[in-house]
């Protein structure tokens, strides 16, 4: 899986968040609500969408897949002064992300199974506590074998 270390300049977001597990996850249904209104979003930059987790600290360490965290539907946006209702505004801070270009159905694990059991153990980096995303641009096509998109983990030296 190629993947470039990268170093994200601060990012402002609006869309749609909820609270899930990835026992009961309720991602689909968040951005089935989501994108009917991202028109609504006037001040975006670019149309990627960014699919964006909120963990808990030391989520990857004591794992549970009953564990709750935050899922986000966002665009990325010039300022916060319209933010359309029943969406949120949240400031993505920079900082230091392992980037990996995943092509294949959205739904697979196995890129976050190498991700976190393969590369991370063997690099010279840990997980850290920020945000993670994923940038769904152009080539994005859900569960098509054929969609791409960007994994953003962010990372800082051991």
């Amino acid at each position: 899986m190629e993947h470039r270390i990268e170093t994200l300049q601060e990012k402002k977001i609006v869309g749609k968040r909820i609270v899930t597990t990835f026992a009961n996850n309720k991602t689909v249904e968040m951005w089935r609500s989501f994108m009917p209104r991202r028109k609504e979003i006037k001040n975006n930059i670019g149309s990627d969408l960014y699919s964006m987790q909120i963990y808990p600290p030391l989520f990857y360490q004591n794992f549970s897949p009953h564990t709750e965290f935050e899922k986000w539907a966002t665009i990325e946006v010039t300022d916060f002064n319209t933010v359309p209702d029943g969406m949120e505004s949240f400031i993505l801070k920079g900082g230091l992300y392992a980037v990996f270009l995943y092509k294949g159905p959205a739904s697979a694990t196995a890129p976050f199974e190498y991700i976190f059991g393969t590369w991370i153990p063997n690099s010279k980096y840990v997980v850290d506590d920020r945000p993670h995303f994923e940038i769904l641009g152009e080539k994005y096509k859900n569960e098509s074998p054929d969609s791409e998109e960007e994994i953003w983990v962010p990372i800082r030296p051991i």
